[in-house]
């Protein structure tokens, strides 16, 4: 086994009526179903979009971190 490891990030936007941390979990979940090893994500952008004076959505941009299989 190698004593190092290679990583990619892939970006990816969430989104939510409810919360940011929805929008994070939306992202990941989608994510998971075609990147495998992925170990951590990180919050780029957070913004969202206002319907009559209130939050009608959160946008969240996050960049995911996983590791290139076999590195």
């Amino acid at each position: 086994m190698s004593e190092h490891h290679t990583y990619k990030k892939l970006e990816m936007v969430g989104t939510s009526k409810f919360s940011i941390e929805d929008a994070i979990s939306n992202a990941i979940d989608e994510c998971h179903k075609t990147i495998k090893n992925m170990e951590w994500f990180e919050v780029v952008e957070t913004r969202g979009h206002i319907v009559d004076g209130k939050v009608g959505h959160f946008q969240v941009v996050i960049k995911i971190g996983f590791k290139i299989e076999n590195s």
